[in-house]
């Protein structure tokens, strides 16, 4: 761990506590710094909070003082999921302290290189499969950030001989300053938290931050389809790696029908690679262009390409039943996603949809709604979404109450050769506290057909 100067003795406030304002408490306070935690849940309820107070840490549970930041902090670390419009953060914006979130204490102690993805949509199944694929070749990854493990407890303890790979939101992103990953990628760019960062503008500046310190030494691989993430991309001083779907680039990393390019040379034949989905080959696509500027050895990003099938709750293969094959995406929580997965299959689809109602069209599935012959619709979008489906010409529609009989219905309502696909284009928290949860239940219910 490479030690960080000025923060020892520096007054510092943890804002909120989970996974990421913990592991910052703890790094912070191993730094030598006076480190202070507030968090909302009351201390008597509160573990985290308990554990923090046993180490020395200074906690103060159960509200947020608003006069708190009268005690000379110079720097806040918040919870990613803290909005800036909350009162201790908005009054640190205008007092000039720094806020950051964890990734940025993850960076500067970081003596392994960090690999830094973000976008939209597709952040996850990328930063498995290229954590997969250099793992294969040898140069020992470290997974982390908005998967798996917390940042700064993962390079906490890397080394030189590490690349530690880390997914990132917007929101994470937005509290860092001086991050400069080794190799940066952003996989897309769609409307998407508004209501955390009040514009689409807002948004779009926070996924910059994944580029904005890097310089000629650094690489960034970023959508060339997007003209939205290109005109990002041309601010950037990294050294850019373009990706696009259609046709051969000759700067970066590209595909046609049958073949993925580096550099406009044939790389790697399509037909090799597992994992189902024209949104998916574009992660494949920016997760091989990261292996190569990695010296990875080509044999090695093949076999994994052949063998990687996916993460779960993103189009996961969940089993095969009577001729019918049964995927779980859970994890589209939105219609870009669930959209995505309906372009990916060419067979009849039974979609099971819905979940929580924030008012949001659907329309933009319109066009995807064709291989789409019945539906089973739950939760408040329930009605909604029904009434969709049968716009859409869809003939066959179902309610469920839960996600077993949903399940059943589906099995009912299929035919031989037929997906049976959950992607719901809803939150999960009208029926089950994540979409985690969502897909299990899910799984759950197949593996007993």
């Amino acid at each position: 761990m490479k030690s960080v100067n000025g923060m020892e003795h520096k007054k510092v406030l943890v804002l909120g506590l989970a996974k990421s304002g913990v592991a910052a408490a703890e790094l912070l306070h191993k730094m030598g710094a006076f480190v202070t935690v507030n968090d909302a849940k009351p201390f008597e309820e509160n573990i985290d909070a308990q554990r923090l107070l046993q180490k020395g840490i200074t906690v103060i549970c159960g509200r947020h003082p608003e006069d708190l930041l009268d005690e000379g902090f110079e720097l806040v670390v918040k919870n990613p999921g803290i909005p800036y419009t909350n009162i201790l953060v908005a009054d640190a914006v205008k007092r000039g302290i720094p806020i950051w979130t964890e990734i940025e204490l993850a960076y500067l102690i970081s003596e392994a290189p960090m690999i830094g993805i973000t976008g939209s949509n597709g952040k996850t199944t990328t930063t498995t499969l290229l954590y997969h694929i250099l793992n294969q070749g040898g140069l020992n990854p470290l997974i982390a950030g908005n998967i798996g493990t917390v940042a700064c407890s993962v390079t906490e303890n890397a080394t030189a001989d590490n690349v530690v790979v880390t997914e990132l939101s917007s929101f994470q992103l937005m509290g860092t300053e001086r991050f400069k990953p080794k190799i940066a990628i952003w996989t897309n760019l769609y409307e998407a938290h508004i209501d955390y960062h009040g514009s689409m503008e807002e948004y779009s500046n926070a996924k910059f931050a994944v580029t904005r310190n890097q310089d000629a030494s650094d690489y960034l691989i970023y959508n060339a389809d997007q003209e939205v993430v290109v005109s990002y991309a041309n601010k950037s001083h990294a050294h850019k790696v373009p990706f696009t779907t259609k046709g051969i680039n000759y700067l970066g990393i590209s595909a046609d029908d049958d073949m993925i390019y580096w550099l406009g040379k044939p790389f790697i034949k399509r037909s090799i690679i597992a994992l189902p989905g024209q949104h998916n080959l574009e992660n494949v696509l920016v997760a091989v262009a990261a292996a190569i500027i990695m010296d990875c050895p080509k044999d090695k990003i093949e076999h994994v390409l052949s063998s990687f099938t996916g993460v779960k709750h993103r189009t996961q293969f969940v089993r095969e039943w009577q001729s019918r094959k049964i995927f779980n995406d859970s994890k589209a929580t939105n219609t870009l996603a669930t959209r995505s997965a309906l372009a990916a299959f060419k067979q009849p689809i039974v979609l099971l949809a819905g979940g929580l109602d924030r008012g949001h069209s659907f329309e933009e599935l319109r066009p995807h709604m064709g291989n789409v012959h019945a539906v089973v619709v739950a939760g408040e979008t329930a009605k909604r979404f029904a009434e969709f489906a049968e716009s859409c010409g869809v003939e066959k529609i179902a309610y469920a109450d839960d996600m077993e009989s949903g399940v059943k219905q589906a099995a009912d309502l299929s035919n031989e050769g037929d997906v049976i696909l959950l992607s719901p284009a809803c939150a999960s928290w009208d029926q089950y506290p994540t979409f985690e949860v969502r897909g299990d239940k899910f799984i759950e219910a197949a593996m007993k057909l």
